[in-house]
Order: C-alpha cells, then structure tokens, then sequence
C-alpha cells in the first residue's frame, strides 16, 4: 500500500509524466473477503462512501482532480477470488482493474473479465516452470497442498495436468479449510507422514498455511522437500526458527525483485497521526512496537480505542529503524515492485488519454489537457497498448490477455550463518523464451532440506534399469509399477523404458538385454557332438560296404555270391555306399552347392539302391518258379540285360525329378530366425521354394520300398535253405518303418535337428539294409564256408551231416 503512494509521490513530482496532472487515490480495505471487496469497488466507481467504507479504510483526496469523473482505475486486489469478483462487476462500465498480486488463471478470460489487467504473470505460466522444475529433478511421486479458494482450486488443476503430461503423479492432494480443526490438521499430517512422496508442492499464502505448518513442527516432521508458489515463497512470518527443521531448503517461483531508490527512506519516515486517513499507519505501529497510541481527548485515539487494550503507551516517535521486519526490508521488493509497475501503466495510460505529449524529452513539457473529458472505456484502450521502459530497464507492456512478461526468480530458503532464513535467488524462469531455455539453474548453489547438498529423492517406484520395462501395477497410478526383464530378442537401453524393443531380423539381445548383436548362427557342424556322431556312423557305413565289397570281391567265384547276380550284389554295395556318403552333405555349414546337391543325391542313391533290390527280389521269385516243369523259359526272358534295364527305368524317373528340381526350384541357404525365441540362435538352413519337390522325391522312393517289399513277403516262403527273399523281406519292414517314423520327427524337429533326424533316417535306414541283406552272406563266406557251396545252398550238404 506505501509503494502505491510512494509511486503516485513520485509521479506528482515527475515533470515528464504527466506534468500539470496530480494523482490523487482512494484506499480501501478488502479484508480478502468477497462483499467487502464489491461494496469498496461500488463505493469508489460511484462516487459514494457509506459507514463501512470509512471503517474499514480511509480516502484521500488530492487538489487537481479531474472534475467530475469517478475513479477512472482501481488497483488490486492481492487474492484471487475477490478479485475475480470485482473484476466481473468492473468489466461491463469498461472501469480498469490491474492486479498485482492475483495470478489464477480463471481471469485470464477476457469474457468474463474484459478489463482485467495484472502485473503479475497468471498462474499459467508458473505452473508450467513449477512441472518444468518437478521434472528437472526427477520428481515423480509428488505431493500437493492446497487451500479452497480459485488460487489453489485452478493452480492445482492446472499442475495436476502437465504433472501427469510429463510423467508425473500425485501422492496426495490435502486441502487446508479456511479454518481448520485440530482434528483436521492431525488427518492431514497423518496423511503426509505416511506418504511415500518426499516432495510437496504447496498453492497457498502464507496465512492459509501457518496452522498446519505448526501442526508438522509440533511433530519435527523433516526430510520433506518444499516447493512454494509465489504467494508465499517470500513470507518472512515463515522463517521463524521453529520452522527451520521443516523448511529450511525450499524451493519455489517469485516475482522478480529490485531495489526502488527512495522506497526505504520514505517508508522508514512514516509516522501516526491522529488525522483521518492514518487509520492502516496507526494500527501497524501499535502491532510492530507492541503498545497503544493514545492522542488525548482532543485528537481521539483513532483505531486503536477498537481493540483490545495493550501494555504500554506509543509515544509515536519510535525510531523504524530499530526494528527488524518485512516492512523495513526493501533491498528487493518483489509484490510491492508489481503495484509499483502498475501505478506507472495507469499513468502512462492517463499521459496518452489526457494529450500530454512525449515522455522522453527531459525539458519541461506542455501541460496535459486536464480539461478533456475521458471515459473509463478510452483509458481501458490506452492501458492495454502501454509500452515503456521503467528506470529498471524492464519493459511494461500487456499482451492481448492484459498478461506481463512471465518472468520469475526462483528463490531458495538458506539458513546462514547467522541462524536466519535468507532467499537465495537460484535461477530464472523465462515464460516467453524457447522451451529449452526457459527455466536456468544454478543447481550447485542450492541447498535442499534438511541442508543437505544432495538432490532429494521422490518416486513411487524406482526407475526400471536398461534392460527391463515397466509394468504398471492394477489400481495403482501410473508412476507406481514393477520392473520386469525384457523378453529374449527385445532390449531396453535406457532407464525408465516403458517398453521393451524388438531387435531387427538377424538381430538378438545380448544377455543384459540393452543392445542388439548379430546373431549365432546354428547349423549342424561337424564339430558339434551330435555332427562328429554322426559324421562317425556315415564313415563307420561307409568301411563296412567297402569291406563287406572287398569280401565279396574276394570270393566272387563261390555260390553265395554267385548265387544272386553277383553283379547285382555289387551294384547295391555302390549305391549302399552313395547313401552312407551322401548324408555327409546334411553336415556342415548350409552353402548354395551342398543344398542344391543334398537332396538329389540322397534321392537317387536310394532309388537306385530300391531298384537293385526289386530286381534281385524279381530275380529270386523267377529263379524258384523256373524249378517248376515249363516255367524256364521265364529266366531266360529276364536275364542280365533286361534286370540292368530294369534298374535304369526304375532310377531314370528319381533322376529327371531331381534334375528338374534342381533347375527350376533349387534350395538355397536361408537364415531361419523363428527359433531365436527358444534358442536365441539364428538357424542357418536349406530352405525349399518348391516343398512339393522333396516329397515327391520322398514319396517314390517310398514306392519303390512298397513294391519291393510286396514282392518279397510274396517270397518269403519259397522252398530254400537260403531263401533271400526273406531277407529282403526283414530289411524293407525296417526300412518302411524307419521312414515312416521319419516324417512326422521331420515336421515337428525345430532347427538344426530337423537335418539330424533326416540324416539319422538315412543311416538307419542304410545300415539295416547293409546288415539284413549282407550280414548273412558274410556270415556264411567266413564263418561257415563249409555251406558256401552249391550243395550247402541247395540243403543236401545238411543231409548228409545228419
């Protein structure tokens, strides 16, 4: 209220500003109550003062009034609500109200509120510094206190927005009635002790909040984290000493602060008076000294006769200087630097109005037209559009919503060495520069609660570390959650990740999870134990055809080799051996050639080992029915050339599929990474683009096994003490079943053991026809040559032993 008069003071004497033209003002007191404030408003834009209006404040009148106008502007007020209540009733007479202290952002509507102005940044914008600030630290777990009035109501709303925007969530929202039970205060102190947020955001004055505050001293409650709003970041009645342990180290947004030049003296020469218009003068004396004034009975006793009576006399000459208190420390004046600001606007608004010419000419200047007549709706128009620089070199100006630069210093409360709380400007926050710019830090200067130098710590859940995700918690906020590993093939590679992410094909995660790698590739080697096993029993095959060869080779000329188309015998060795050989190109690492050639040459080698078989076993059944009287001319039909022909009709189909295959459709080498779920390994394989052709391939020779496995169990029976077709016959119902087994373990092999069942198939499969077939001749060739003649063949050489 002084700065108010000090500024008009200083205007009256400004020969630049308004020369010929005194300002006079009128002040009232809002109580901060709603119908105060409207019949204070009333009584200045009517003209018109009642009882009450001179009992709760006083007017002032200046010589040089302009005739007959009104109260062309008013100032104020500092709370939110009743200032959105006297805004709504100025706005339709057009009458200018500039606040310098009411920040909601309800009265940014300029509907509601069309001559609505301020000095201060809305709340908008310091909410928007204050989530910047909470989300700077990495506060996310927050608590919020606020009051029942539009100040808190729309401030919280509007932080609890941006807070949930970047992340954020509220652990508590505790309301502070106007006036508040004990029992209320202890719910609401229980609340946030048992709260895990370490942080409290608070929307209030410093009025509204010194009873709970109280409350948490009573308890020395400590390690809570403090972050003020504007109304009271700057509240000396805060800083007593029984709450340093709470308080010391908050952090909040205020007005800028400057040093105005003269403002001290002239509050320090303020003096009581019995004179009407002392009334606010005489009632801070008696409450700052501690006494009551007393001007005899011939200048009354003022207000203070009002009150209750209070040990000691003002004499009213006590010394302001001789005290310590908020009304004397004016270094950097903050709310009062806004009403300064806003004094001047309305000037410079009545300068243009009134065609007092140019400011910026030191000489003196031509008077103002006093006599020109104005309306509040041509002021209103020339306040909107002021722009000037204040002897501090900040600009004033309003944007299209009567809104200032939002500008703020962010104080931090220090506790020095003297044992005082003092506020330490830390930064700056910038409204209207770039958003990576707007709020600066000087973190290293802060001092958090408790006096700590170390940031504090504010999360329902701890960040989750690279390598995991969050998983958020049913029917708990977002902020709280658990940390679960990212799956095999995803990766996180940052703290907090809220999902994990898949690696590209080819890609796998590594085993912390946080980067992709190329993948293993998996093939079957021949350095696997399961390849050195098998390469093993293909060799171990592949010897014991080249002996069992080298044994029939050596007694080529004796009756169980001569027995059976010897050159038969030797042809099914070769293509025994091809089959041993060609599982070997299953093994190793999968390259154009070798899967172009793997299934071909399995293929044929066993067509051709099939077609060796049907024909011996047609061989066997025409040789015992030449035995019957008129059959032998059946043999002579079937001989050498005709069973050679045979066998190259039987192949030549398996040998013009595989070929067409391998020209129009050959396998190629393929990446397989469906596996790398299971085995975090990418399969290396021969991929089919025509699947038709290998079961094709499969199924002739599955033709052949049945045919020759029908011919000889119509054989098994023949009349001979070596009958071969029953042999045949065992080595086809082992081979049948071999790969019978063999699809379906195909089919469902993942990977690499897909190729290990085949090749498996295919050794099995070759071994029981080497061993059915030959392990018998062998037998009798170097066990028991006492058989392996014609006689021992035909049985009479058993005869004769008997």
């Amino acid at each position: 209220m002084m700065t108010m008069v000090f500024a008009v003071d200083e205007i009256n004497r400004n020969s630049t500003l308004l020369p010929g033209v005194r300002l006079g003002y009128r002040i009232l007191d809002s109580c901060d109550h709603v119908h105060t404030s409207l019949r204070g408003a009333l009584s200045m834009v009517t003209g018109r003062r009642t009882e009450e209006n001179i009992e709760e404040g006083v007017e002032e009148r200046m010589p040089g009034c302009l005739a007959g106008a009104p109260v062309p502007a008013v100032i104020g007020l500092a709370s939110s609500t009743p200032t959105g209540a006297v805004a709504h009733t100025l706005g339709p007479f057009n009458i200018p109200l500039v606040s310098y202290f009411a920040t909601c952002t309800c009265l940014t509507d300029k509907l509601s509120y069309p001559s609505f102005l301020r000095t201060v940044p809305s709340d908008l914008f310091q909410v928007r510094g204050l989530v910047q600030l909470v989300s700077h630290f990495g506060w996310r777990w927050v608590g919020i206190l606020g009051t029942p009035d539009d100040y808190s109501r729309y401030g919280i709303q509007a932080f609890t927005q941006q807070l949930k925007d970047h992340g954020g969530c509220l652990a508590f929202h505790l309301t502070v009635p106007n006036s508040p039970s004990p029992a209320a205060l202890r719910a609401m102190a229980d609340t946030l002790q048992s709260s895990r947020a370490r942080v409290v955001v608070a929307f209030a004055t410093e009025g509204q909040l010194l009873e709970f505050l109280s409350e948490l001293a009573v308890r020395n409650v400590t390690g809570f984290q403090w972050v003020a709003s504007e109304a009271w970041v700057t509240a000396s009645l805060l800083t007593s000493p029984q709450f340093h342990p709470l308080l010391q180290g908050t952090l909040g947004f205020s007005f800028p602060g400057v040093n105005i030049p003269g403002l001290g003296d002239f509050l320090l020469k303020v003096r009581p008076s019995p004179t009407p218009g002392s009334e606010f003068i005489n009632m801070f004396w008696e409450e700052l000294f501690g006494c009551k004034l007393d001007f005899g009975a011939g200048g009354g006793d003022g207000v203070g006769s009002n009150g209750p009576a209070l040990p000691g006399i003002c004499s009213g000459s006590e010394d302001l200087r001789d005290t310590v208190s908020s009304y004397s420390s004016v270094s950097r004046v903050r709310i009062s630097y806004n009403v300064y600001k806003a004094v001047y606007a309305i000037a410079h608004a009545l300068h243009q109005v009134l065609q007092c010419g140019s400011t910026g000419h030191s000489q003196a200047q031509e008077k103002c037209n006093t006599s020109t007549y104005f309306t509040p709706r041509q002021l209103l128009h020339h306040l909107k559009r002021v722009n000037f620089t204040n002897q501090f070199g900040e600009k004033v100006h309003f944007d299209a919503n009567g809104e200032p630069v939002p500008l703020y210093d962010i104080i931090n409360w220090q506790k020095v060495s003297s044992g005082d709380i003092m506020f330490q400007k830390v930064g700056s926050y910038d409204g209207s520069a770039p958003l990576s710019q707007q709020l600066q830090l000087d973190e290293s200067a802060i001092v958090w609660t408790g006096g700590k130098s170390q940031v504090p710590v504010s999360l329902c859940s701890a960040p989750c570390p690279p390598g995991s995700r969050q998983a958020r918690r049913p029917g708990e906020p977002p902020c709280c959650f658990d940390c679960l590993p990212c799956a095999a093939g995803e990766i996180s590679n940052q703290t907090g990740s809220l999902e994990c992410i898949r690696c590209p094909e080819f890609y796998w995660s590594d085993r912390d999870r946080v980067k992709c790698v190329a993948g293993i590739e998996d093939f079957l080697s021949f350095y696997d134990t399961m390849g050195i096993i098998l390469v093993s029993l293909s060799l171990l095959g592949v010897v014991t055809t080249t002996t069992v060869t080298a044994i029939f080779h050596h007694f080529r000329a004796t009756a169980v080799v001569k027995a059976n188309n010897s050159e038969l015998s030797f042809l099914l060795l070769l293509s025994l051996k091809l089959c041993f050989l060609c599982s070997l190109l299953f093994i190793g690492r999968p390259s154009a050639w070798s899967c172009g050639f793997r299934q071909a040459a399995f293929g044929v080698s066993f067509v051709l080992c099939l077609s060796c078989l049907l024909v011996k076993t047609i061989v066997v059944l025409l040789a015992f029915r030449a035995t019957v009287p008129g059959s032998s001319a059946l043999m002579k039909l079937f001989g050498p050339s005709h069973q050679r022909t045979l066998i190259l009709c039987t192949t030549a189909p398996q040998v013009c599929l595989c070929a067409g295959w391998l020209s129009m459709a050959p396998s190629i080498p393929f990446r397989n990474s469906s596996y790398q779920g299971l085995t975090g390994m990418m399969v290396l394989e021969c991929k089919e683009p025509w699947p038709p052709g290998f079961y094709l391939v499969l199924g002739y020779i599955g033709l052949l096994a049945s045919l020759c496995l029908l011919l000889a169990f119509l054989g098994r029976k023949l009349p001979d003490t070596f009958n071969e077709a029953k042999l045949i016959t065992f080595s086809m119902l082992i081979f049948c079943a071999v790969w019978i087994s063999f699809i379906p373990a195909y089919v469902s092999s993942p990977g690499k053991y897909t190729v290990a069942v085949e090749i498996f198939a295919i050794l099995a499969s070759s071994f029981g026809l080497l061993l059915c077939i030959f392990a018998p001749k062998c037998y009798i060739i170097l066990l028991r040559p006492e058989r392996n003649t014609k006689k021992g063949m035909t049985g009479k050489h058993q005869g004769n032993q008997r």
